[in-house]
């Protein structure tokens, strides 16, 4: 089974940015940790990162052939119809992750695009959720073989 995993805008300064809010792990344990999980849960799985929404959109499209895709695109998740638009388009079970309770910060963070396609959002467990949703997507993608 092969997934994608799409971090956007300012993850790769985990361990820096906002640490109260975003914890101390960095983007290079976070992409450690990921490359465990997936073993033990035998996924495949790719891991990008970009700044730039259309490179994120780009990701998505060239990697269209996974199984399920995981998305934390960051400060995209409110602005960004672009993602919402590539997600519908390539037709992928998605999983939406944030680290940080986004329910319980700033107004603005209560809007969401990609949540209208993900089937799930995990959000406010740390890096924890990335583990979350690669159990989480290896059962709803195991779920619809049957």
């Amino acid at each position: 089974m092969r997934i994608l995993i799409v971090n956007g805008v300012n993850i790769n300064l985990l361990g820096l940015r906002e640490p109260l809010i975003y914890g101390l792990v960095t983007y290079k344990q976070l992409l450690k940790n990921i490359k465990e999980w997936s073993h033990e849960l035998s996924l495949k799985v790719k891991v990008v990162q970009s700044n730039h929404e259309g490179k994120l959109v780009d990701f998505i499209q060239k990697y269209k052939n996974v199984d399920g895709i995981i998305i934390n695109p960051g400060a995209y998740t409110h602005t960004s119809i672009a993602l919402l638009d590539v997600l519908k388009a390539v037709n992928k079970p998605s999983i939406e992750v944030h680290i940080s309770d986004v329910s319980e910060r700033e107004a603005f963070r209560q809007v969401s695009y990609i949540k209208e396609y993900c089937f799930k959002t995990i959000s406010g467990q740390g890096i924890l959720g990335y583990k979350k949703a690669l159990k989480e997507i290896k059962e709803n993608i195991e779920g619809k073989n049957k």
